[in-house]
């Protein structure tokens, strides 16, 4: 194994023994956990997850700052702790510490539930 292969390997075992990530959302994103939602058909059937075909319902974790965004001013109307509902398919997913986050844009959220 080269040098540089060698230290690349220790970075990561390093990264993964002591994860020090932080997700810090930039100008008009937002970081959102995905809350699961049940379903029951009326035969009884448990829809769960990716089975629906429906909106989907979040917790926001973190916010931008919003800003100038294209040439727009964004005012940031989430906070922390707001449910929201966003499209299914909105966002990048990332995982940090095996748990799964979306990151989307302010105007991906669709309303927030009250």
């Amino acid at each position: 194994m080269s040098a540089n292969a060698e230290l690349v390997f220790q970075i990561f075992i390093s990264i993964r023994r002591n994860p020090i990530m932080k997700l810090t959302p930039l100008a008009d994103r937002v970081i959102l956990k995905m809350v699961e939602t049940e379903e029951t058909t009326k035969g009884g059937i448990i829809l769960t997850g990716s089975a629906k075909e429906k909106p989907s319902v979040a917790e926001v974790i973190s916010v931008g700052p919003g800003g100038n965004v294209d040439g727009k001013d964004v005012v940031m109307t989430v906070k922390p702790g707001d449910k929201v509902i966003t499209s299914q398919y909105a966002g990048t997913k990332v995982t940090l510490e095996d748990v799964e986050y979306v990151v989307v844009r302010q105007n991906d959220i669709l309303a927030i539930v009250e």
